[in-house]
């Protein structure tokens, strides 16, 4: 049997046995077909291992047979491969696009991955209102309109907002408020609107705000600004000082925009400067957003990867997955040379408006603001190693206080928020070795049990009339019970089916000993008696310090209260509470806003809107005959007849 020396993930030297995986992979080359498309390599347990892309399948997995061939990374990836699966595809490009979603939804241990890919925040002034609003924007971007960006932090873009509000007085209020409104509001009482609400401007003074609102945020901010001096001015001739005053505020106002730029290069005007920093196995990709000729901010990645991971190829998948769901600039200046630049120009550009350019700038500002990226990636890569190291020694310390098999790589965090029985939600936390993992945090509304008389029992379907309402939040064990069920269950279903799924190495309740009980009673319904489970009691009089942490088989035990893993703990524990009351909040404001129509079957939002307009609220609509419900578009008899008899019955 072939055996041959390799190297792990930690750079440990160990003996690895390649037989079987050769073997396997060796059965499958003669159905492989000579096409493009992405194959990847799976362990045992069925975890993805390994994601690649390949021109033609069949000659780039026959590779994998030939030990002598291949780096020591991919000999143990190749002893661990037990099954082999793959996807045809059209052209190389949708090999390596489909290449960069997989490694993004799998997070194979063997591929180059980027961790920490939160969504930006940008600039929107929409084009489908007739007075277009001026706000921040996150998510998917559907609506019509102008979106500028990316800003690389929260801070960037609330700053440049406001600014921007001063200096072109454009509206951020809701269609709903705006069209209500009898008066201006606050934002024009401190000049931070100009009042299109209640007619203080024209449409096409209005517009205008609008149209070098545009100009300034394309990157035209010379003729903004000229524009503006030369009205100051003429208003000032004239002695319309107040006039002129307005003038100088905006002026003052998109200087103040410019002024918050850290480093500004002329000749950069839409591009992303990346660059990439490694040291002893880890790296750091540091990247600057230039937008419209201004420094929008920046932000460090730390992609892992193996330690023998060239930086070519660390540097490649990093691209391919950073823009897997971003707006591409035209322009791309790097640090490092990459090994299939055409094909990832080409990938790229399919994702843009038009040819994308990768430039590896030699001399001149540009290779000054490559250098200065570099910098910047070298300074943050040593304060993350830190705070690693720091993570790590914590980890171990949770390993060895609560007696795990090996240190945690996953913690989930559950808490749940409500008043008095109303808007009861759950919230799942996720923390591991890099801190926080905000990707995987996850809500849930917690539904209210229907009792039915005259035995009680919880009704399926939440509308049955004869049933009245139990309040689920009266029962603090009934709302955790539920989360972990649906949490779980979902575990226990896909390990019955034997496919991958994610599996928490420690849970912590936020509660006490009776909440302990509840989660070890989901654990043994589902058969997962595998997962640690752990409360945290608060303690005498809820003081801090004073915690108490009940687990199974061990008695109740306390931490010192200056305890580094007690400070861990409590920060775990009040993120998750922080997200409970967040999540609550949203829903109880949501709550408000709510209307009686929402409830009745058939009824859209046009429908909605259409009932409000003709009878001025949901009040005056329950009162309205079915005849005088037919008067409203798009509303026919039937429909008069159901909403009629919603309110009537």
């Amino acid at each position: 049997m072939d055996t041959k020396s390799s190297i792990d993930s930690d750079g440990k030297v160990q003996k690895t046995n390649i037989q079987t995986g050769r073997d396997l992979i060796k059965s499958q080359i003669p159905s492989l077909p000579q096409k493009p498309g992405v194959y990847r390599m799976l362990d045992e347990g069925g975890n993805v291992l390994y994601v690649g892309k390949a021109v033609y399948l069949n000659k780039r997995v026959v590779s994998y047979t030939k030990p002598e061939r291949i780096s020591q990374r991919i000999l143990r990836m190749v002893s661990e491969t037990r099954k082999l699966e793959i996807i045809t595809t059209h052209t190389e490009v949708e090999a390596l696009l489909l290449e960069s979603n997989l490694i993004k939804q799998f997070k194979p241990r063997f591929n180059v991955l980027l961790r920490d890919d939160k969504s930006f925040a940008y600039i929107y002034i929409s084009q489908d209102d007739d007075w277009p609003i001026l706000i921040k924007h996150r998510g998917s971007q559907r609506r019509p309109g102008n979106y500028f960006g990316p800003y690389a932090s929260a801070g960037a873009v609330n700053r440049s907002l406001t600014a921007l509000q001063k200096a072109f007085l454009l509206r951020n209020c809701s269609d709903n408020v705006f069209k209500n409104r009898t008066r201006p509001c606050l934002q024009y009482q401190i000049k931070r609107c100009s009042a299109p609400c209640v007619n203080y401007v024209t449409k096409a003074e209005y517009m205008d705000l609008v149209n070098q609102a545009r100009s300034f945020l394309s990157g035209d901010t010379v003729s903004v600004q000229k524009t503006l001096s030369v009205r100051m001015e003429a208003a000032s001739k004239n002695l319309d000082y107040e006039r002129a005053a307005i003038y100088r505020d905006r002026i003052h106002g998109l200087t103040q925009i410019q002024s918050k730029q850290d480093i500004n290069v002329k000749g950069v005007s839409d591009a992303d400067v990346i660059a990439l920093h490694t040291e002893k196995g880890f790296s750091c990709v540091q990247v600057f957003f230039f937008r419209g000729g201004r420094n929008l901010g920046n932000r460090a990645y730390f992609p892992r990867h193996h330690i023998l991971d060239e930086q070519e190829s660390i540097l490649e998948a990093f691209l391919g997955q950073f823009y897997e769901n971003k707006q591409v600039p035209r322009r791309l200046l790097l640090s490092n040379n990459i090994r299939n630049a055409s094909l990832l120009t080409e990938a790229l550009s399919s994702r843009s408006s038009g040819k994308v350019k990768l430039i590896i700038p030699a001399k001149g500002e540009l290779k000054k603001l490559i250098l200065h990226a570099q910098d910047n990636a070298k300074d943050a890569l040593a304060r993350n190693r830190a705070t690693q190291t720091t993570q790590l020694s914590l980890l171990k310390r949770v390993a060895e206080i609560f007696t795990l098999p090996k240190i945690p790589e996953r913690i989930e965090v559950f808490d749940n928020s409500h008043i008095q029985g109303t808007n009861a939600v759950g919230a799942m936390i996720v923390a591991g070795s890099d801190g926080f993992e905000k990707n995987s945090y996850r809500k849930f509304n917690i539904q209210d049990a229907l009792i039915k008389d005259p035995k009680p029992q919880v009704a399926e379907n939440l509308k049955v009339k004869d049933a009245h309402r139990v309040k689920a939040g009266g029962d603090d064990y009934y709302m955790m019970r539920q989360v972990l069920r649906r949490r779980f269950s979902k575990v226990a279903n896909s390990l019955e089916s034997g496919q991958t799924t994610v599996k928490p190495d420690l849970v912590l309740i936020d509660g006490g000993a009776g909440h302990l009980s509840t989660s070890l009673e989901v654990a043994e319904e589902l058969k997962l008696l595998d997962i640690c489970f752990v409360a945290i009691a608060k303690g005498p009089d809820r003081n801090a310090g004073r915690e108490v942490f009940h687990q199974s088989g061990k008695r109740a035990f306390s931490l010192e209260p200056n305890d580094p893993l007690l400070h861990y703990l409590q920060r775990l524990r009040d993120e998750a509470h922080r997200f409970a009351i967040g999540t609550h909040k949203a829903k109880r404001k949501k709550e408000f806003t709510k209307s009686p129509l929402d409830e009745i079957p058939g009824i859209g939002l046009k429908r909605k809107k259409a009932l409000l307009n003709f009878f001025g609220s949901a009040r005056a609509v329950s009162q309205a005959r079915a005849d005088e419900l037919t008067s409203v578009d798009g509303v026919s008899v039937n429909m008069a007849n159901k909403i009629f008899d919603w309110f009537n019955e």
